[in-house]
């Protein structure tokens, strides 16, 4: 009975860390406040963005290395006070593009790499029958937080509350609880050891690099989607408010998705990763032939999201089911670097080629030919990918 309550206030505070790291992708919303406050460009906002999720997957690939040396409670703790530090270094920005961009893409983005594969890995070790689920319900948290910060984020901004000072209060009430969360952490007595490392010929193994195509495929898109979300919005000719809904909508989808996408993973396998791309694929195709229709966009964004949400279960679960579980906190980040790739070229190339020719379509077409042609690579090479 006690090991069962465990599991449960094991995952609860994953699920709430991960919300609150989650709010990353309420960096869109944020960005329309940042630009009329400091006057910085699409470019350059895309590149906060992007610089924090490169940030934060290169220092997961060396807090999963540490994390069986240091344990959960730790590596968690370190990242909940350096995630909260950067937002306060970012409250000093003022006009300062640079200070902006070493709080948030810098220490933010470290702290998020160190806390972020804690969850993850954890659970996995709670729940090692059900990996797809599990996955989808422990990153499920980091969808759905950007539902939860866009909302206030508006609220604050529509108040004429300081920039800065909104960012002073985030960045000392999230650490706190993030700390609390941090303190429940833990994994089975039960455990196999983590110290051994695995074998350098899995890193090259056709289920690794598979992986790794797809995860960068996917999220390409997607950060270059939901990274200039709201200015797409506004440039149809919608309201702020109605931009804020459509980075809600986004959020609503990446966070179900991750759930659904676990349970279809159980299901049907690896057919489940050219499937949520050709879905992304469609949308985006939609998209780009739709017009000033709010309705419709609200429901291709929603599309966009579930998608992309697909990303962070269905590699996580391929590589759980296909490697020891003692081996996951070392490999998945390897493969969870090409989402930080993606999210250094993405919501900057899509920011910049707005800047550069007025529109977002070039980017939307963009994103429709990586996914697609990953899509069709991904269905053809699926027999490799099996477990």
């Amino acid at each position: 009975m006690i090991r069962m309550g465990k599991k449960w206030s094991v995952l609860l505070a994953a699920l709430c860390m991960q919300t609150i790291l989650g709010g990353v992708y309420a960096w869109s919303t944020l960005s329309v406040w940042i630009r009329e406050e400091m006057g910085i460009s699409n470019a350059q906002a895309g590149l906060v963005f992007g610089l924090t999720i490169m940030v934060f997957t290169a220092v997961m690939v060396y807090s999963g290395r540490l994390l069986p040396r240091l344990g959960p409670k730790k590596t968690a703790s370190i990242g909940a006070l350096a995630y909260g530090l950067g937002f306060l270094v970012a409250s000093y920005s003022q006009t300062s593009f640079l200070v902006l961009l070493l709080g948030i893409s810098l220490l933010s983005g470290i702290g998020i790499g160190f806390a972020y594969v804690v969850p993850l890995s954890v659970c996995l070790k709670w729940f090692p029958n059900q990996k797809g689920l599990v996955t989808g319900l422990t990153v499920g948290g980091f969808g759905g937080g950007a539902i939860i910060l866009s909302a206030i984020i508006e609220q604050a901004y529509l108040s004429a509350l300081p920039f800065s000072s909104f960012l002073a209060g985030y960045g000392l009430i999230t650490p706190v609880l993030l700390l609390l969360c941090a303190q429940l952490l833990s994994v089975p007595s039960e455990s196999a050891p983590d110290q051994e490392k695995p074998p350098r010929s899995l890193y090259r193994d056709p289920i690794m690099m598979l992986s790794s195509l797809g995860m960068f495929a996917g999220t390409f898109a997607g950060l270059l989607v939901v990274g200039n979300l709201s200015s797409l919005v506004l440039e149809w000719g919608l309201s702020e408010v109605q931009a804020v809904l459509a980075v809600m909508v986004f959020s609503v989808g990446n966070a179900s998705a991750r759930i659904v996408w676990g349970y279809v993973f159980d299901r049907i396998g690896v057919v489940s990763i050219p499937l949520s791309l050709l879905l992304f694929s469609l949308a985006t195709l939609v998209l780009l032939a739709s017009g000033p229709n709010i309705l419709l966009i609200l429901i291709l964004v929603a599309l966009l999201g579930f998608s992309f949400g697909a990303n962070f279960v269905l590699y996580a679960a391929v590589i759980a089911h296909a490697y020891p579980l003692h081996f996951f906190s070392s490999l998945y980040p390897l493969c969870f670097l090409f989402y930080g790739i993606a999210g250094l070229l993405g919501p900057a190339i899509g920011g910049w080629l707005r800047d550069a020719t007025g529109s977002f379509m070039t980017s939307l077409v963009l994103c429709l030919l990586i996914v697609s042609v990953s899509s069709l690579l991904l269905f053809i090479k699926r027999r490799r990918l099996h477990l």
